[in-house]
């Protein structure tokens, strides 16, 4: 009888499985978990895994000296970066206004007028539409009696305001007008000139300057004078006001930002492509190399240094110089990042065009032996290299109650999609690819435009609802809960995040409840359903998933209360039968590898 340990060292977390052997016949005892410990693959990876067996042999009241041999994983995958390249940006020249969101703007409609400082009011004598510009200098309330003071020729359309006050303002009107405030630069708003406003209603988003045909019909633009201002219409897209000011050299511009190439460099040939192609040409790249040797990117350009910061950082790590380090797989995938607006005047924010890129390093056997050998001498129990993670994760897939071969498996991890095979005759394939659950935070953070990657990852992981009242909330599924004591008025009329216990985290600055759905849903049907079809399909016999029957998923990101329906909605097109796999009766899908790699003890004795 002996007593071993499965050790699954995971971009995220290390996971262990503690059993008893007696001959051909094997006991699991325990399970433990613990966050890795530095980047996977790495020597910095002991603590974590201290940590974690720490956590499974005190469930027992056992030691380290009481196990006779540990395993752990041959930390293929993972190591790598991901990063944003920005592909487009909307440029503004010669002062020219486009879309502003201030949170309290006053009033609502559209205007159309003539430019006019607020001090001149009174020296019009021409009939006239006019938007009435306000600098901070002059008070709400100054303003407000300049402006019902005007003579019958003038009439006021709307008015643009530097300060904070738009409500205010309003309020001192004689006549409701529709007012954009907090514009920082306003002395850069040119004066004279033919402008449009438009404010909409609380909850929603403007509709006339959005549409390039209302911006045509409010200026009266000829068809060429439309196409130039499809950029000012994309770019006011989703926001609550916005001001279009036609000048005579005015110009609004979507311009391409030279992201770089990327190389993807096989045995026989190489793909060349650019990033600012988009995500589809650079995956049809990848695709069209069946072995991947190295991918590289365009020396001084972003592309070219997130890829090179992969390398050094890995160079660092392992103490192998940067030549020697090649990236295996790349996922590449559209999206929008939030980006200032050059020349606006009132810090406007567009979401523009970008990539977001997932790089993938393989760390060798070597470096895990190195980890193996230092476990060893400060264990003083033998730790060896128990076997490539896929591998492993098929043998712990496999306790989940109702599987049998032939079989498929996806592992969904923080930093990587893996899948591996396993044939009648027990013969297994598989495939490491870049891309798991950071990517999907990344893409959070960069469409809702959040500060925080920790806020990115808790609107992954849970489910929204909005307060309605200090008694009850809307789930995002539209039931609704009732409470028996009141809410905390600080998450009021909030979309907040609904974690264990009833716990309500408010989204400070976000979007609406939809908003937020959408963008996380569409992130992890960017990142896991991609890769799932991508790993399949490189693991089947014949490259098309439509070959495997059972698909048992497994890993951290397989806990996710979405992406198992996700994936299998999207596999079910194929005729697979995909679920979330409960390892051991027991474990859910969690610890597969550590469990393989305890099963794998048995098979060498």
């Amino acid at each position: 009888m002996k007593y071993v340990a499965g050790v699954d060292i995971g971009n995220a977390t290390t996971e262990v499985a503690i059993a008893r052997i007696e001959g051909k016949d094997i006991e699991f005892l325990a399970s433990g978990i613990g966050p890795t410990t530095g980047i996977k693959g790495t020597l910095k990876n002991i603590n974590g895994v201290f940590m974690s067996l720490k956590n499974a042999l005190n469930k027992l009241g056992m030691d380290y000296s009481d196990l006779e041999e540990i395993r752990i994983n041959e930390a293929a995958p993972v190591i790598g970066d991901v990063a944003m390249e920005t592909i487009s940006e909307t440029v503004i020249t010669e002062s020219t206004v486009i879309g502003h969101n201030p949170t309290t703007p006053g009033g609502t409609g559209i205007g159309v007028g003539y430019s006019v400082m607020v001090d001149q009011l009174s020296k019009i004598t021409d009939k006239m539409d006019v938007i009435v510009i306000v600098p901070s200098k002059v008070s709400f309330s100054e303003a407000a009696d300049r402006m019902n003071a005007v003579k019958d020729n003038v009439n006021i359309t709307g008015a643009i305001m530097q300060a904070d006050d738009g409500n205010l303002l309003n309020n001192r009107l004689d006549k409701k007008i529709p007012i954009i405030d907090e514009v920082t630069m306003i002395e850069k708003v040119p004066l004279g000139m033919e402008c449009a406003i438009e404010v909409a209603p609380i909850g929603s988003v403007v509709s006339v300057l959005s549409n390039p045909y209302g911006i045509a019909t409010l200026f009266n633009l000829s068809s060429d004078e439309t196409k130039r201002v499809v950029p000012i219409a994309r770019s006011l897209i989703g926001t609550r006001s916005g001001v279009v000011i036609k000048t005579p050299e005015g110009d609004v511009k979507e311009r391409s930002i030279k992201a770089g190439t990327i190389t993807i460099i096989g045995a026989k040939k190489e793909v060349v492509v650019d990033v600012d192609e988009g995500a589809d040409r650079i995956m049809e790249g990848v695709a069209a190399i069946v072995e991947i040797e190295d991918i590289q990117g365009e020396v001084g350009t972003n592309a070219g240094n997130m890829l090179d910061k992969v390398r050094r950082v890995m160079a660092g790590l392992t103490n192998k110089h940067k030549k020697d380090i090649k990236i295996q797989d790349i996922l590449a995938v559209d999206t929008f990042n939030p980006q200032k607006v050059k020349g606006g005047i009132a810090d406007e924010f567009s979401l523009e065009n970008a990539v977001g890129i997932a790089a993938m390093v393989k760390s060798d056997r070597l470096q895990m032996e190195m980890i193996a050998q230092v476990l060893t001498e400060k264990l003083n129990v033998p730790v060896y290299v128990g076997g490539v993670e896929a591998d492993m994760a098929i043998k712990g897939a496999l306790t989940t109650p109702g599987t049998n071969i032939p079989l498929a498996i996806v592992d969904m991890g923080a930093g990587s999609t893996d899948a591996s095979i396993i044939n009648r005759e027990g013969k297994v394939k598989l495939i490491h690819l870049a891309g798991a659950g950071n990517m999907v935070s990344l893409l959070i953070q960069s469409e809702l435009g959040l500060d925080d990657f920790e806020m990115a990852e808790d609107i992954k992981k849970y489910p929204l609802a909005l307060v309605e009242s200090l008694f009850h909330i809307r789930h995002e599924d539209g039931t609704v809960q009732f409470f028996s004591e009141p809410l905390d008025p600080s998450v009021f009329a909030k979309v907040v995040l609904v974690k264990e216990d009833d716990e309500l985290v408010p989204l400070e600055g976000v979007e609406s409840l939809e908003k937020v759905k959408q963008v996380r849903i569409e992130a992890k049907k960017k990142v896991f359903v991609t890769n799932a079809v991508r790993s399949l399909s490189k693991v089947s016999p014949t490259g098309s998933p439509k070959d495997i029957q059972f698909v048992v998923m497994v890993g951290g990101s397989a806990l996710d209360f979405e992406v198992p329906n996700l994936v299998t909605d999207a596999l079910a097109q194929y005729e697979i039968v995909a679920g979330r796999g409960n390892i051991r009766g027991c474990e859910g899908p969690r610890n597969a590898v550590a469990t393989g790699l305890a099963l794998a003890c048995v098979e060498q004795d």
